[in-house]
């Protein structure tokens, strides 16, 4: 199809085709395409106990929540971030197909479509890449963050399988409907987990208790994001009731397990409450967001510096902050339209600079990356997608086009950082495919963040399901999972341009695969030659149940 004229800069493209995101003003929330592959396990349904595959169901697929750049934290602009820590949250995100064409934006349709099936990648030799000395299994201390009675893990590993370094488990008393277990944070050689009302520290080598942190109620919101002296920001309920808001922010150090300060979020007016709240980290500023406001505070001091209540114009509901001090606000304008604007933001005064207006109808479902600027925007009504690259002054570069069925990010929350199913690093957008019904494999296609093409794809192989993680070293570090629970997973490394994976680290088959399959909604981490893998969710049935699982060399 031809190029449309192209509008002025900063306007949107005229509502004038397929391909082109028309379509009436409504808040962009796509309803689930039919069955979701990536949703949460109900948290009434029992989660299998170890030796008990689930993982590997009919459209398995990794079920992400908020995360990736903030999802990522060394994707990009987190130098040593980058080098080290690849951390992503899994949540659930909708399947829905990219659409080729060379128009202004790319639209995804409403039914999920098959991608092609290039030659499959093979893993070659094992790379080295050696975490430091690592212990045998840690058999917990059962005193609630582990159990005594623990099965060998690695008991019939096979020649090349890497091991389990230890498992922890949780046995909680909570409500019927179970408690959310947000966050995983490797800083130094600490993993930090929540685990119910309170934080707490393992060593990353044997998994021993290095620290816990009691805290008053249930944490409601959490970033992966952390500053460059390993603190981060984590927001809980006011109360244990159930009308409790979502509003007593706290500032922790992860190496120490020490509370820093903690302030509480002043509504700005009666109907400013939540349920949840969605921190972001950029230099010395974290903005705490909520379902209709946002207030940031100066992280050395916890003094506030501004809220998203400005008094006319275009209303920022979130402040996102990545990258190099960079920070975007997601506005939506009190006009007829409801316009929907994306704003450069000083993330010290909260003045705007540049802007961007999304075409009447859209707003931004997801944002890939502050640094650069890479949005996944909507249409409730028409159910189509884009996801589009804006350069430093808010211009927009591109929409990525390419064939196949891609994992969108949920729209449930407007502007949420990232979901787990992309990287974004040296100018490219690292997107995994979806799932149609009945497949057996997906990709994770490399666009150029300048141009808006493919710039190549790699293949899970049969029978298995691929993630991208972050970058590391000048290449793409990625999740493999077989469908099969007899078969452990593998953290590959991909070249930056193109090829086929190189396996990293080979996770155990046997025990140990089945208790890495049957983990929903993991939060994943590789770090420094380990693998992390943590629930998003505890049942909290006073039953012993499984919460982080580390592996090695």
């Amino acid at each position: 199809m031809t190029e449309p004229p192209q509008p002025p800069p900063n306007q949107p493209p005229p509502p004038s085709g397929y391909g082109h995101l028309p379509g009436p003003p409504q808040p962009a929330q796509v309803p689930p395409p039919g069955a979701n592959p990536y949703a949460q396990q109900p948290p009434t349904v029992p989660q299998p106990q170890a030796g008990q595959a689930h993982f590997p169901q009919p459209g398995y697929g990794y079920p992400p929540a908020p995360g990736a750049t903030q999802g990522m934290p060394g994707v990009p602009g987190d130098p040593a971030g980058r080098r080290r820590k690849l951390v992503v949250t899994i949540a659930a995100v909708a399947a829905a197909t990219i659409v080729l064409g060379t128009g202004a934006y790319f639209a995804f349709g409403r039914d999920g479509g098959g991608s092609p099936k290039p030659p499959v990648a093979q893993g070659s030799t094992p790379a080295d890449d050696k975490p430091s000395d690592s212990p045998s299994v840690d058999t917990g201390d059962g005193s609630g963050n582990g159990s005594d009675d623990q099965e060998d893990f690695n008991a019939g590993r096979k020649p090349g399988e890497d091991k389990v370094l230890w498992y922890k488990s949780a046995k909680i008393d909570g409500p019927g409907a179970g408690i959310p277990a947000q966050g995983q944070w490797v800083v130094g050689d600490s993993v930090v987990k929540t685990v119910g009302k309170s934080l707490v520290g393992y060593q990353v080598t044997d998994g021993k208790q290095k620290w816990k942190l009691d805290l008053p109620a249930d944490v409601c919101g959490t970033t992966d994001q952390t500053t460059g002296d390993g603190k981060t920001v984590i927001v809980l309920k006011n109360g244990d009731d159930g009308a409790a808001d979502c509003g007593v922010v706290k500032l922790v150090d992860l190496k120490t397990g020490k509370e820093v300060w903690t302030k509480t979020v002043e509504q700005q007016n009666l109907f400013d409450t939540s349920i949840d709240g969605y921190p972001s980290i950029v230099g010395d500023t974290v903005a705490v967001n909520r379902s209709i406001s946002t207030t940031a505070f100066k992280i050395s001091t916890g003094d506030k510096l501004f809220t998203g209540n400005v008094p006319e114009g275009c209303k920022p509901r979130s402040y996102l902050g990545g990258g190099n001090a960079k920070m975007i606000g997601i506005a939506t304008c009190e006009d007829a339209d409801r316009i929907v604007e994306v704003q450069g933001i000083d993330p010290v005064t909260g003045k705007k600079g540049w802007t961007y207006r999304l075409p009447k109808g859209y707003a931004v479902n997801s944002v890939y990356s502050v640094d650069p600027v890479v949005l996944d925007v909507g249409n409730r009504e028409s159910k189509e997608r884009a996801i589009v690259s804006l350069g430093p002054d808010g211009q927009k570069r591109a929409s990525m086009s390419a064939e196949g069925s891609f994992s969108t990010c949920p729209s449930g929350v407007e502007g949420r950082q990232g979901c787990g199913t992309s990287a974004v690093a040296d100018d490219t957008l690292y997107l995994a495919t979806g799932t149609a019904t009945g497949a057996k494999s997906n990709e994770i296609v490399a666009f150029d963040l300048g141009t808006g093409k493919a710039k190549w794809r790699t293949s899970s192989g049969d029978n298995a399901r691929i993630l991208p993680l972050g970058t590391e070293k000048g290449r793409l570090i990625a999740y493999r999972k077989s469908f099969s629970s007899d078969l452990g997973g593998e953290i590959v490394a991909v070249p930056a341009a193109g090829g086929n994976p190189t396996v990293l680290l080979h996770n155990p088959s046997g025990p140990a695969s089945k208790v890495e399959s049957a983990f929903y909604s993991p939060q994943l981490g590789y770090v420094d030659g380990r693998f992390f893998l943590s629930v998003t969710r505890l049942q909290a049935d006073g039953k012993d149940e499984k919460l982080l699982m580390a592996f090695g060399k």
